[in-house]
């Protein structure tokens, strides 16, 4: 399969503490810039202490990794692939710098956030930046996948297999992270808000697939300033709302998530868990792709797909709903920086 210009592939993720020790270091990397007291971070971190204060992203990557690359040789596909995080060992720079030694010039980016927003893309687009920088490499994000069969399938496929044994008038809560809402509507660019409008995309998308007859979208892992205005409900205030509306049962699908790190295991497993079992409501949580081999197909469509864009081929471009497949290249205005303009990389620059 012709994968030209592009002679590897990086894996961009947002990384996770290993050991109890690296877990306010972490946090600091995470919040650098934003004035948060240190004693906030500790108290934030006692999730993390939980788990034995290893977040479980990186071993998550490194099933999607392993899987990616025998993919790619079960395809036909000689293509390194490479790893690196925004937050925590192995750092973009780290992975950067290897490629540059490894003689690598171009790379497609698969980012493991599949929706538009500052801190899903630009942000990432700025790390990107800085780990290239002095470095002879050129990198192309690959497009937003929230609509692709790849990412819709497996969540379809889940939430119906729980709907099945669940009782009759299950709700259905699709679950993302909350973010504020200023950069809600910036992202995509000014006024558009995509990242409401593509959950809401996705969520219908799963929702009719699985046959949901009730759902709605709720919102997770809020964090900064109590006076900035965040994406609302939370799930835990959700989940009151639909208890004292009579519901009875809830099927809970993490629709904002590509696996299953700390904002499903601790604010949805754990946190709106136990509000559920105080509700004595029925609860049950749904995977995410993870490494399902359609999540994993399509990181490889993607790749194909841009390629061919890029050698000016004819290219398909899957996706479901009616926002259809994302840009290519990000627009300059698209997913402003709510702090400073900072520079980034595989965006337009006018």
């Amino acid at each position: 399969m012709d994968v030209r210009p592009f002679d590897a592939l990086l894996l961009v993720s947002f990384g996770g503490p290993e050991h109890p020790d690296d877990v306010v270091p972490f946090l600091e990397n995470v919040t650098a810039g934003r004035g948060i007291p240190r004693e906030r971070l500790e108290e934030v971190g006692q999730h993390y202490f939980l788990f034995g204060g290893k977040s479980p992203i990186n071993h998550l990557n490194l099933e999607l990794l392993d899987a990616l690359r025998k993919d790619f040789a079960d395809n036909g596909i000689e293509l390194p692939v490479y790893w690196g995080n925004r937050n925590w060992d192995p750092y973009l720079r780290d992975a950067t710098s290897q490629m540059a030694a490894d003689g690598i010039q171009r790379a497609a980016c698969f980012v493991t956030s599949a929706y538009s927003s500052y801190s899903g893309c630009r942000q990432y687009r700025e790390d990107l930046h800085d780990a290239v920088s002095g470095h002879p490499i050129e990198v192309s994000r690959l497009r937003h996948y929230f609509n692709h069969p790849g990412f819709i399938g497996p969540f379809t496929g889940a939430t119906a297999e729980a709907l099945a044994v669940a009782p009759d008038g299950t709700h259905v809560v699709f679950v993302t992270h909350s973010i504020p809402e200023t950069m809600n509507v910036a992202s995509g660019g000014p006024g558009r808000e995509m990242y409401v409008r593509q959950h809401r995309s996705a969520a219908e998308l799963v929702a009719d697939g699985a046959g949901a007859r009730r759902w709605s979208l709720a919102f997770c892992s809020r964090s900064g300033s109590p006076r900035v205005p965040w994406l609302e409900p939370d799930i835990n205030d959700h989940l009151r709302e639909l208890h004292a509306s009579g519901v009875a049962s809830v099927v809970v699908v993490p629709i904002g998530f590509i696996s299953d790190h700390m904002e499903v295991i601790y604010d949805l497993d754990t946190e709106a868990g136990a509000t559920a079992a105080d509700l004595g409501l029925r609860f049950e949580r749904v995977g995410t792709p993870g490494a399902h081999p359609d999540f994993v197909s399509m990181v490889r469509e993607l790749l194909l797909e841009r390629a061919a864009v890029e050698r000016g081929d004819e290219a398909s471009r899957p996706a479901l709903g009616e926002l259809g497949p994302s840009h290519d290249v990000c627009p300059v205005d698209c997913c402003l920086n709510p702090r400073s303009a900072l520079p980034t990389v595989a965006g337009a620059t006018s």
